[in-house]
């Protein structure tokens, strides 16, 4: 469904007139299935790591492995003040689980505390961190790709059907 409203905007010419104005690359907005997989898996490895600047983090890396942008910063957004708390702590869990550590007792959300226990979280926040990105960003990228070729299976044998 996204390649079709795509081509209806590609065929105006407004999209190549957009990309010429602002020497955006094409495989910047590209929505193909290799684009696609590879900005899911890019965005949900930047959003699971506890930074600043995740967006800039995604555009930045977009040299390296060629990905629709747009997808790959929308991944970013998992990562919000809603769902960060829950992530890191379950990151930070991991972590603690990993290295054979024990959790810091009676956390509380302040920036007092945090800068008292720093030493202590760092390390095994970043250890779970990690562990996640490694393990769900290619689960993600195959998730997608197999997906996107089951929608165009299908979509062909609703075609040869008619």
């Amino acid at each position: 469904m996204i390649r079709k409203k795509a081509r209806l905007l590609k065929t105006s010419g407004r999209f190549d007139a957009l990309l010429k104005k602002y020497h955006i690359p094409a495989e910047a907005l590209a929505i193909n299935r290799r684009a696609v997989s590879k900005a899911v898996a890019v965005g949900l490895f930047v959003a699971l790591i506890p930074m600043p600047f995740q967006m800039l983090a995604v555009v930045l890396l977009f040299p390296v492995f060629r990905y629709n942008v747009l997808i790959a910063i929308a991944m970013c957004w998992l990562s919000n003040p809603v769902t960060m708390p829950f992530m890191y702590y379950i990151e930070y869990l991991t972590g603690n689980w990993l290295l054979g550590r024990k959790s810091v007792e009676n956390v509380q959300l302040s920036v007092d505390w945090f800068q008292s226990h720093f030493d202590n979280i760092f390390l095994p926040l970043y250890t779970g961190t990690f562990f996640y990105a490694i393990i769900l960003s290619p689960l993600a990228y195959l998730l997608v790709n197999r997906l996107w070729i089951h929608s165009v299976k299908k979509a062909h044998r609703q075609r040869s059907e008619r």
